[in-house]
Parts: structure tokens; sequence; C-alpha cells
């Protein structure tokens, strides 16, 4: 089975990361959930995104680069939206990355050098959603990565939400998330068969 370092979003730790990590964990993957922002959760995307501005998105992405450190090399990179950076991060830039599975963000791969050869890379996001398809640019740049690197693989489900696999939050979209997770696990067990 294989080894999963999993980012948290810009809410923090939620009960519904928690429940995702665990629901892997339940089909023989190992989790880890490195808590980027000391133990606080926040009800709402603003008081979060606030948190991370106050203390840096730089800092909160170092933690999460920190975090893997004590972690074996050969691991999957998973990040949910705001952690999707130290993801990303360290799928390019730490040798013995498997793979990498990104929730709702994606930055350009030039941010962080090259895609690394032979490492596979989901993306997920809503194809209405304002963080991933229209403001930031991550939609471009999951597309740019898919047309670029051959194992890539991009999902868009309808819809505007933008955390909708958090079962913890309002944005939670249960159709949306239960075929998030199955084709989580798919690429997971691929990668340790």
């Amino acid at each position: 089975m294989a080894e999963v370092v999993l980012y948290h979003h810009s809410q923090g730790l939620t009960d519904g990361v928690k429940s995702f990590a665990d629901e892997l964990r339940q089909a023989g993957h190992t989790v880890h959930l490195p808590d980027l922002y000391d133990g606080n959760t926040f009800g709402t995307l603003d008081e979060g995104m606030d948190y991370a501005r106050t203390t840096g998105f730089a800092t909160v992405t170092e933690r999460g680069i920190r975090a893997a450190q004590e972690l074996p090399e050969a691991i999957v990179y998973a990040g949910f939206s705001l952690g999707v950076m130290a993801a990303q991060q360290l799928t390019q830039t730490r040798p013995g990355a498997l793979g990498a599975l990104f929730y709702y963000s994606c930055a350009p791969v030039e941010e962080f050098g090259t895609w690394p050869d032979g490492v596979p890379v989901q993306i997920h996001g809503k194809d209405e959603d304002p963080f991933f398809a229209e403001e930031g640019g991550d939609l471009d740049a999951a597309r740019a990565l898919v047309a670029a690197v051959d194992q890539a693989e991009l999902f868009l489900y309808p819809g505007k939400e933008h955390l909708f696999a958090d079962s913890s939050l309002p944005a939670y979209d249960p159709e949306a998330a239960a075929l998030l997770t199955q084709r989580t696990l798919t690429f997971l067990n691929k990668l340790s068969s």
C-alpha cells in the first residue's frame, strides 16, 4: 500500500480532512497529516486565508516542507487547496516522489522547476469554482501540466464549491466527494501494485 503525506486546506486540519485521511487508511494506505496551523481551524475560508496571510504563506508552506523531512522519500504528496503548495513543491524538488494528488489547486510547474520524470499526478477541481477555475489560474496550470506530463490526469466536477470533499464544511458535495475518493484510491492502488 502507498504512503501519503496529506496537507490540509486554508481552514485548517478540519474533521473533514481527518475523515478523508481515515478513508484512505481504511483502504490500507498510510497517511500522515501535518498540522500547518498549530492546531487552529477556522469556520470560513476568509478567516483561514486571513490566518495564512498573517502567518505568511511562505511560512505555512515551509512548515509543510519541514514536516516531510522526517518521512521516507518514496511517498505520495497530496494537498487540499493551500496545502497543494507544499505538496507540489516537494513533488518537484524532493527526490523519490511516487506520485502527487492536488485537490482544488495547481501551481504552474515552472514555479518549482520541472516536473520529475515518471511521477504521476491527479488534479481535482470544480469546473466553476472561482478559486480554481477563474481567479488564480489554477485550472490553466492544471491543463498545462496534463499537456506536458504523460501520467497526469485532470478531473473536473460540475459546480462552484471550492472545498467540496471536506465533509465537515457547508461546501461538501457528497456525490463529487465520493467520486474524488474513488479516483484517489484507484490512483494509490496502482502505485502500490
